[in-house]
């Protein structure tokens, strides 16, 4: 960096800095700091995720769950799902979309909404379950290029996104990724977006192994995520790269340069408080120079790998367990709400 950037930086915040070499997103359901960040950077800020639905943390939220369960009940009788679990599933899929159709509201890019965690390992039911999502959008007036489909980064996961891209032109966004082998199985299935989880990878060292602190430049996670990076720059792959899962600033710095980050609004306004210089640490130029080698994996290579890796095996079954007790508090307020 010059003397020239370097008193320019010095001025302005580390968060500024980087949203010029990196989109950012908040990575939080709390609609006021989503609208404050996105007013803040909306040059930026055009992707958000939907988190599965905790209600207490989506302050300002205008979403009428007892009106959604009227609205359920009306389509579950009109389409003959009369069963108490088909109402609350239709309650479930149009409480979803009513959420992510609020956050479009105030932001002008993308929401991901996520497919039944319990259906992880079901491609055919994942492709169909989407498929309802977006019609659900589409009958709002929420055009389908402005969602993204959140699956699981599983084998099936993997494959019902490559069919929904392909055949329907639905884009997905692959999340508990922590693996190199699945972020070549995603980019080669064709996905829009993925999120590497660079914190949950540094959880599982400090936990599992002897060392219990990295640096920043040696962190397992941001390894990782370089490495995908490197990876789809050096062979052209279109997926986006969204690291994700940050348990500090400095991984978020030695990411700077990637396609997206999206931050908690803990380090966010730690960023926004620092005026410490940002360097672009990932580039297309460096990547294209790596050593790394074209792969591809089929079914059985892909299913080895993983089973090879324990971080990964453990991280992608614990974090699909936490999706699905997430799913099953919504469906017991819904059928509560439903019986009375």
């Amino acid at each position: 960096m010059s003397e020239t950037q370097t008193k320019k930086a010095k001025m302005t915040s580390s968060l500024t800095q980087l949203k010029e070499i990196t989109t950012i997103v908040a990575d939080t359901g709390d609609f006021q700091v989503n609208l404050r960040y996105y007013r803040n950077y909306k040059e930026k800020n055009d992707i958000h995720e939907q988190k599965s639905i905790h209600m207490k943390k989506y302050k300002g939220i205008k979403v009428n769950l007892n009106e959604n369960v009227e609205n359920s009940m009306k389509i579950s009788i009109k389409s003959g799902r009369i069963t108490l679990a088909e109402q609350v599933e239709t309650a479930l899929d149009i409480t979803c979309v009513l959420f992510g159709k609020e956050i479009l509201n105030i932001i002008p890019g993308r929401v991901s909404t996520e497919v039944d965690a319990r259906l992880s390992f079901n491609k055919e039911a994942s492709i169909e379950k989407a498929k309802r999502l977006i019609a659900l959008y589409e009958e709002l007036g929420v055009n389908k290029d402005r969602i993204l489909i959140k699956l699981a980064s599983t084998w099936e996961g993997i494959q019902a996104a490559k069919e929904l891209e392909e055949k329907y032109g639905i884009h997905c966004n692959l999340t508990l990724l922590f693996s190199f082998a699945q972020a070549v199985a995603c980019a080669e299935a064709g996905v829009t977006l993925i999120s590497p989880f660079v914190g949950r990878i540094l959880d599982w060292y400090v936990a599992n192994t002897d060392k219990k602190s990295y640096e920043s430049k040696e962190d397992p996670g941001v390894l990782s995520v370089t490495k995908i990076y490197n990876y789809y720059k050096k062979f052209g792959y279109k997926t986006v790269v969204m690291g994700a899962s940050f348990r500090n600033v400095g991984e978020i710095k030695e990411l700077a340069g990637c396609d997206f980050l999206t931050i908690s609004p803990k380090l966010l306004e730690e960023l926004e408080k620092s005026n410490e210089p940002i360097r672009k640490v990932l580039t297309g130029e460096a990547a294209k120079k790596s050593d790394l080698q074209k792969i591809s994996l089929n079914e059985a290579e892909f299913r080895w790998l993983l089973n090879e890796d324990q971080m990964t095996t453990d991280k992608l079954s614990e974090g699909i367990r936490k999706f699905a007790v997430d799913v099953r508090k919504l469906e017991k307020l819904l059928q509560e709400k439903i019986q009375s």
